[in-house]
């Protein structure tokens, strides 16, 4: 905590997302923390943002329920029963609601004061969080956990979606008529876990949908999203779509598990003149089959006009909506438009909807937003749709990088979470070309992982720097295998290091040891740096361990070494042990320390042309530098 005094101006940090003592930063600038308030985590407001809703979930209750806090209930209809529970502010809540009701939905339990299983486990994996704020930020409708009750009987391990934990990532698979099938989809869903996919939606257009489908709910760890409205027009055209098609697709889908649907409701008939000017008309694929229908038909989006029945069938199973966002921008120039908005405050009025019938709500948000115009998107969505979380894609924040778009819409997603965003859908290399393979799955979710853990630690949410933390310590110890340990892709980590120098020594190829400023900083005996307790590594030097399987992957795809010198790293012929030894009576030559400087020069040139005579315009024959 830095005072109001500081010489510097800087802002007053209420929280720090690490839990390093003594750390020289003064913490998250980002509001203060306002859990189980309408804030929860968040970024300062920009001037001229909208204001923050007054509203939740309370204000949305089923027709015949009634809610008073710090009061009784009075006038009791012999219909009606009650339920009293404190919440994690301290005050009391009274829920009046029918006797015969049962609660099937996560939003239901937390409304009649339940903490379930799925709300504990959140609270486990979520540390900053207790499982009454879990119970009450799913009762507000500012936080969603997508839990099929038929997932729940396979490997579902539920997890929460909300402003109040940190963010997530969805990663988009599926098959198409041209690409893919069900064997590699369930090989790319847990490849997405392995890197830390959160969620992961199934968008198979091709192939046997329902197989794979089914396949992946059953092999999957996390929650299951599809669009229904892919499956609803397989072997028909979308101009013969009713609402019955509708209700029996999304029935069959929850009745497999799937734990959130992607509805694109929101787009109306007296929207879609907006979309005439568009550089790019309607992308979502949703958006553009349902205007179709509308523009057939003359008849405004059954989606919408089906709603209520919609959420019958979604409360049945604890389904999440995921409301689409069928006008969302595909270019920059479309961003933020008339359309674009327009849809947003028809979301509101269907989250709201929803709200009333018991059933989760997250809201999709839009792909490609200039830098200086997300924060208005995302905190516009928080005041039209209460809070409830905002699950986007990207954004994308330039259009000419196609091959690169992971890049171009981590910068985007980054900005997105920081602002608001609960979820972040990636975005892989193949985004606007083609499918994504077994590696772009792999960069499209650790680009994500990139943007999530940043916008975590920007917003202070506690313990979140802890890892950052320990991986500085074993920096400044120069320990590498601690280095690599912490690091969220260790093989890549290890294999870019060898690639240079497969010794771990007191510097590295980058700097060698002369240069060296983080052994130069350790070596200042006055210091901290370096020397924190169980980082100093135990030897002074040794010969890495023969690459790994991954690691000779990795280097090969690089390219930059031939396939000999990936083999010679890979076929080390002493024993891991005895290269690991390196004591005072076998001193390796590439460790600084044991070595005259001459000696050391000389291991350095093996790494870095050190003469800069060529630099300076000067002959290397010239001695005067």
């Amino acid at each position: 905590m830095i005072s109001h005094t500081d010489p510097f101006h800087r802002p007053v940090s209420f929280t720090n997302p690490g839990n390093s003592p003594d750390v020289t930063t003064p913490g998250s600038f980002a509001r203060k923390p306002d859990i189980g308030g309408p804030y929860m985590f968040s970024s300062p407001d920009t001037p001229n943002i909208p204001a923050v809703s007054d509203k939740t979930a309370w204000d949305f209750l089923p027709e015949g329920w009634s809610t008073n806090t710090d009061a009784g209930a009075s006038d009791l209809s012999p219909t009606h029963q009650t339920t009293t529970f404190t919440e994690a502010n301290g005050k009391s809540r009274t829920v009046v609601y029918p006797k015969d009701f049962t609660p099937i939905t996560q939003l239901e339990h937390a409304r009649l004061g339940t903490i379930t299983p799925q709300m504990q486990r959140v609270a486990d994996r979520e540390t900053h969080l207790t499982d009454v704020q879990v119970r009450d930020e799913v009762a507000a409708g500012r936080m969603v956990i997508p839990a099929n009750i038929h997932h729940l009987k396979y490997n579902l391990d539920p997890m929460a979606i909300g402003r109040a934990s940190k963010t997530k990532v969805n990663a988009n698979m599926g098959a198409s008529p041209v690409s893919s099938s069900t064997d590699e989809e369930v090989e790319k869903l847990k490849w997405a876990e392995r890197w830390g996919a959160d969620t992961v939606m199934d968008l198979s257009t091709g192939g046997d949908l329902d197989a794979t489908r089914a396949a992946i709910i059953q092999n999957s760890t996390v929650p299951i999203g599809t669009v229904p409205i892919y499956s609803m027009i397989i072997g028909r055209k979308i101009e013969d779509l009713d609402e019955q098609i509708i209700l029996d697709t999304l029935e069959h889908q929850a009745a497999q598990g799937v734990d959130y649907f992607t509805v694109h409701a929101g787009v109306l008939m007296e929207h879609l003149r907006y979309a005439k000017s568009r550089l790019i008309g309607l992308v979502s694929r949703g958006g553009s089959l349902l205007a179709k229908w509308m523009l057939t038909h003359n008849q405004q989006n059954p989606m919408y006009t089906a709603w209520e029945n919609i959420c019958d069938v979604l409360r049945r199973h604890d389904v999440t909506f995921s409301i689409g966002d069928g006008c969302r921008p595909g270019g920059l120039a479309d961003a933020t438009d008339d359309l674009q908005l327009l849809e947003l405050q028809t979301i509101g009025e269907l989250t709201e909807r929803a709200w009333r019938c018991g059933v989760q709500v997250m809201v999709e948000g839009p792909g490609h937003v200039p830098l200086d115009q997300i924060e208005y998107n995302m905190k516009y969505q928080r005041t039209v749709c209460h809070g409830a979380p905002f699950y986007v894609l990207g954004p994308l924040v330039t259009d000419i990088f196609p091959g690169y778009d992971h890049i171009t819409s981590c910068i985007g997603a980054t900005n997105a979470a920081y602002h608001g965003a609960a979820m972040l859908c990636y975005v892989t290399p193949k985004e606007h070309l083609g499918l994504p393979k077994r590696e772009d799955v792999k960069q499209g979710c650790i680009a994500y992982k990139i943007a999530a853990h940043a916008a975590d630690i920007a917003l202070g949410i506690p313990g979140t720097r802890d890892r950052d933390d320990e991986l500085t310590r074993a920096r400044a110890a120069l320990n590498w295998e601690k280095h690599f340990e912490l690091s969220f892709d260790p093989d890549t980590a290890r294999a870019y290091h060898d690639e240079d120098l497969d010794v771990d020594t007191d510097f590295c190829a980058m700097c060698g040891h002369d240069w060296c400023s983080v052994r130069i900083s350790k070596e200042i005996t006055e210091w901290a740096s370096g020397k924190a307790d169980g980082f100093t590594p135990d030897k002074k030097a040794k010969i890495t361990a023969a690459l790994t399987p991954e690691q000779q992957e990795i280097l090969k795809n690089r390219g930059v070494l031939s396939p000999d010198q990936i083999h010679k790293l890979a076929s080390k012929t002493k024993p891991e042990a005895e290269q690991s030894e390196a004591s005072d009576d076998a001193k390796p030559a590439c460790h600084s320390d044991y070595v005259d400087a001459d000696e050391a020069k000389k291991i350095q040139e093996t790494l870095v042309d050190l003469d800069t005579r060529p630099a300076h315009g000067l002959s290397k024959h010239d001695s005067t530098i």
